[in-house]
């Protein structure tokens, strides 16, 4: 049974995580003290229960909280060696948890640990860093609050910074919390909803007095022609640079993007200040962590010709990199964790919006959030004062963190196709269902292409993926596809030609129609596709995979088959082709040559299996059973080995082959390929 203080610690967590105006996600932490029976003694103690590591307040529940002796938590102050080696004190939590206690204890549980409140809240609010971040922080939170709220120096979380807390607290009995330097907003109560209430009015009355004693415009004036872009314009645009700048991002680790153009962001991108503000980063250490330590600015306006964007933030990512070397080098000690990468997390193009960059869609995502939130907190504090966030030196320290490196080596290994982007057409039933599927499963980002909406949604709810409308006879619906892509992730690397349909007739029987619908959706949707693909991979600079599910009828001379067939013969020789041509790119081609694919397949249960089995005298349900035993291992293909197929080309273990057709035909003879 839940304890009742853990239950109003939980409710109270949820509310105040669910809104963007108290924290960010993944950001701060809340905590509850109370009695429980010890499980060994059965004695009541006095418990600390407070978010885990790695927790989100507005998802979290019980499984997410650590349990703590409060004694023994206390009794750390009396052993700690001093700031210099405070990061020690972080094991020393595993030795004052409760039974067994819980998610793992956060550098944070000190804060709450020693303080003399029964209920804490730590929390990220954009008006509580703005006065955190102002060059005069302390005189403003004096000017706003009077001696309810107090100022706390900037000092990088941990066990001294909960000492320090605990101190302001004893001195400042009247005060219901403090903003800390650089940081963000701690507040406290004997009940949690006093906690609650308390930590609401820190937010609403900060933000109040930005918005009365703020300046008009405080990122200064617009730029000339920096306007934004009008929204179709801007997407087309973005969608052009986006693989471009996923390339360079991914220079040493394989990124995944999120692309944002909210009104915070344009507008922050056509005012004179953002160039001189951006460059000072962002202060928070959450937001830090993420947005590393400063953007890439493109210092072009949006109109300007887009080979000319694209040259210049080649040349900006060049020097990029050789500032954020010089920055390592000018903080590194010999203890200091290797450099983890210098590739920019968030990229900034005026006009177009911002691009930003993880190693899944969530981190990325949240690298963005996080940039809109330092935003928000330039505008507050440059409304009343001077932004003016930690110093380099700090940021270096909380970047490479021992604490945070360790964090990093916990995290389970990643699924093979993390990181990847895959789209795979026909995508909404049959073997494009199953390998978006498998795709998805295995770690990748996936767009699920279909021609029906209806059907793409379905599957795209399912895998957790993104669906797009694409009739691949279309070229301006291929692209369209392919931009839905580029500003989802920001590119694709994996790209699944799967669409298709099948007519069975006899030689005479086969109308102009029949032969053209077959070419065009087999035969030119293929190469459509592929060459839309070619050209997004080509920008995007990272190799990639192109896979056709051809079929056995490509080498198979099949009875009542000519149109399907020889269009899958098209589709079969693209794959050589393509493999010569894309080779050079980094780009690999290869084939699936499927047969007999009949429970859960589209095309057959579109009328192809009806035909079929009138070809072969069998009934239709028994066509799965009857192409089983005309093959030598006498089993049944299913979608999902197609799929696994797919998942062999592209999972890396085959880095080094092109231009393959893989049968998935439990063994046909005659469609041997020799």
């Amino acid at each position: 049974m839940t304890h009742p203080e853990v239950a109003a610690l939980l409710a109270r967590a949820n509310r105040l995580g669910a809104d963007p105006r108290n924290t960010n996600y993944a950001g701060g932490n809340a905590s509850a003290k109370g009695k429980a029976e010890d499980p060994v003694t059965r004695e009541p103690v006095d418990l600390l229960w407070v978010k885990g590591s790695g927790g989100d307040l507005g998802t979290l529940t019980e499984a997410g909280l650590a349990a703590l002796r409060l004694d023994r938590l206390r009794a750390l102050a009396d052993t700690c060696p001093g700031v210099e080696r405070e990061d020690e004190m972080v094991a020393a939590f595993d030795y004052c948890l409760h039974g067994k206690g819980g998610a793992a204890p956060s550098i944070d549980t000190a804060m709450h640990g020693l303080l003399d409140a029964a209920h804490v809240d730590h929390l990220h609010p954009d008006a509580g860093i703005a006065f955190a971040t102002a060059a005069d922080g302390e005189a403003l939170t004096k000017a706003c609050f009077g001696d309810r709220v107090a100022w706390v120096p900037w000092r990088r979380p941990g066990f001294q910074l909960g000492l320090d807390i605990a101190a302001v607290r004893a001195a400042n009995p009247a005060a219901i919390g403090v903003i800390l330097g650089g940081h963000g907003i701690t507040a406290w109560g004997e009940t949690s909803a006093e906690c609650e209430a308390n930590s609401l009015e820190i937010i609403a009355r900060a933000q109040a007095y930005l918005d009365e004693h703020g300046a008009a415009e405080p990122f200064g004036a617009a730029i000339p022609g920096y306007a934004p872009l009008p929204t179709a314009e801007r997407h087309d645009r973005a969608a052009v640079l986006a693989p471009v700048v996923r390339g360079l991002a991914s220079t040493d680790n394989r990124q995944i993007g999120h692309y944002t153009d909210s009104d915070v962001v344009l507008d922050f991108l056509a005012r004179e200040k953002h160039p001189a503000l951006a460059a000072l980063g962002t202060s928070c250490p959450d937001h830090f962590l993420r947005t590393k330590v400063r953007p890439l600015v493109l210092d072009l306006p949006p109109t300007a010709p887009i080979e000319d964007a694209i040259a210049r933030l080649r040349e900006l990512h060049a020097a990029y990199r050789d500032d954020y070397r010089a920055y390592y080098d000018r903080h590194a000690d010999p203890d200091s964790p290797p450099m983890r990468g210098a590739d920019p997390a968030i990229v900034l193009v005026p006009g177009v919006g911002m691009f930003s960059f993880g190693k899944d869609k969530q981190t990325a995502r949240v690298a963005g959030e996080f940039y809109v939130n330092a935003i928000n907190v330039m505008r507050g504090a440059e409304a009343v004062s001077a932004y003016a966030p930690i110093e380099e030196r700090e940021k270096f320290r909380i970047e490479y963190w021992a604490l945070e490196e360790a964090k990093l080596h916990r995290m389970p290994p990643p699924k093979p196709l993390a990181g990847r982007v895959a789209l795979v057409t026909g995508g909404g039933s049959g073997i494009g269902r199953a390998i978006a599927r498998r795709l998805a499963a295995e770690g990748a980002c996936v767009v699920v292409a279909d021609r029906d909406a209806e059907s793409a949604e379905r599957v795209a709810r399912e895998i957790g993926a993104v669906a797009a409308t694409a009739d691949v006879t279309d070229e301006h619906a291929v692209a369209a596809a392919f931009q839905r892509a580029a500003l989802a992730f920001c590119g694709v690397d994996l790209v699944v030609n799967n669409a298709g349909l099948s007519i069975s007739k006899s030689l005479l029987d086969t109308t102009a129609a029949d032969w053209d619908r077959q070419h065009d959706v087999l035969a030119k949707g293929s190469f459509l596709v592929s060459r839309e693909a070619a050209r997004l991979l080509i920008a995007q600079g990272m190799g990639g995979d192109i896979v056709y599910i051809s079929s056995k009828n490509s080498v198979f001379a099949g009875p009542n088959n000519l149109a399907y067939g020889a269009a899958k013969a098209d589709q079969a020789h693209q794959v050589r082709l393509l493999a010569a041509e894309l080779g050079e790119h980094g780009i690999r081609v290869n084939g699936v040559n499927p047969d007999g694919v009949v429970r859960g397949s589209g095309i057959f249960a579109g009328g192809w299996g009806a035909q079929r089995a009138a070809v072969y005298g069998v009934p239709e349900e028994e066509l799965g059973a009857f192409y089983a035993q005309r093959t030598l291992l006498k089993r049944e293909v299913l979608p999902e080995h197609v799929a696994a197929a797919v998942f062999a080309l592209t999972g890396g273990d085959l880095s080094h082959t092109t231009g393959l057709h893989i049968p998935v035909d439990a063994g046909v003879a005659a469609a041997f390929l020799r």
